[in-house]
């Protein structure tokens, strides 16, 4: 008895905080969703912002340099790195690989009908050839310089350090999304996660790999892309572009990054990096210079060399929209 009288003053001396905690929160919740309510009718209002800016959203016709199904050869390529790689590939490895293959199939079935038991009783004792033995070390070590040239010059070309006047753009890998900051142009950051499978099959884009934001960057000028990682080793790749840089913390990487035409790229982290290291897409959308200025002007903070900053515009577009309901 004594034991249940003590229980029930207990509870009861709990009851009253845990009502006025309930009574607390329950404005908060409703509160809560009062303010998702104009965020969620802001959406139609930013599309509209960003349509009438100039700036369209490539759409999945402008998908370019994706794998196709049963492909046996390396993705289309849309930078100059990525079509003088294909070049050496093309024109060097494959017919270097081929010959030296042919040559030694040759000599084997030549061997096999030639020096076997039946058509050779009597081997040859010959134990060394001065002008054979000359040849098989001379003509490897020419194809090994063969090979080396060509392939230091496009190494030494893919490390090149951009020109000073080329746009910088920062990727910084987090746990497990990506990040653009673009420092020419006010410093703003676009926060890139993947986009679900669910809206990204409605609109027509390829699942896992479209991007909520993308990386927007204009065609045709070198853009010095830097990389560094948030929290762990991350890998920004792009395979159409020939591009693989990794993103490590407290260093900064940077390779030159420039893309022939408009479309859009698809990449992937490529360095394992936790859980959810297969859900952090890269999207790059490459568009004309004219587009990509007005993209820059619709971002928060976003400023054009030479123009006012795109937060100057901010009052206007204030003023311009109808007062909230009270």
């Amino acid at each position: 008895m004594i034991f249940g009288e003590t229980l029930r003053n207990r509870l009861n001396s709990l009851a009253a905080p845990v009502a006025g905690l309930t009574l607390a929160i329950l404005p908060n919740v409703a509160n809560a969703q009062e303010a998702a309510a104009p965020a969620a009718a802001a959406t139609p209002a930013a599309d509209a912002a960003v349509a009438a800016s100039g700036y369209t959203p490539l759409g999945p016709d402008m998908i370019k340099g994706q794998p196709e199904p049963g492909a046996l050869w390396f993705q289309d390529q849309y930078s100059p790195i990525g079509h003088d790689a294909i070049w050496m590939n093309d024109y060097i490895l494959t017919p270097v690989m081929i010959v030296i293959s042919v040559l030694v199939l040759v000599l084997l079935l030549v061997v096999i009908l030639r020096f076997n038991k039946r058509a050779n009783p009597t081997p040859s004792k010959t134990a060394h050839n001065t002008l054979l033995e000359v040849l098989w070390t001379l003509v490897p070590a020419l194809i090994l310089v063969g090979i080396a040239l060509p392939s230091l010059n496009l190494l030494a070309e893919q490390y090149k350090s951009a020109p000073k006047d080329a746009l910088t753009i920062k990727a910084t890998g987090y746990q497990w999304y990506w990040g653009y900051t673009y420092a020419d142009n006010g410093g703003f950051e676009v926060i890139s996660n993947m986009m679900s499978e669910e809206e990204a099959k409605a609109k027509g884009f390829p699942e896992h790999l479209e991007a909520d934001k993308r990386m927007v960057v204009p065609v045709g000028v070198p853009i010095r892309l830097q990389t560094i990682g948030a929290d762990v080793i991350h890998s920004f790749a792009v395979p159409s572009l020939w591009f693989k840089i990794d993103a490590v913390p407290g260093r900064l990487n940077e390779r030159v990054l420039q893309i022939d035409e408009p479309g859009i790229y698809y990449g992937q982290c490529s360095e394992l990096c936790g859980a959810r290291h297969g859900y952090m897409p890269i999207a790059v959308e490459a568009v004309p210079m004219e587009q990509f200025k007005a993209w820059v002007r619709t971002q928060p903070g976003g400023t054009i060399k030479g123009e006012e900053p795109a937060a100057a515009a901010t009052p206007a577009a204030t003023e311009a929209a109808p007062a909230p309901a009270a």
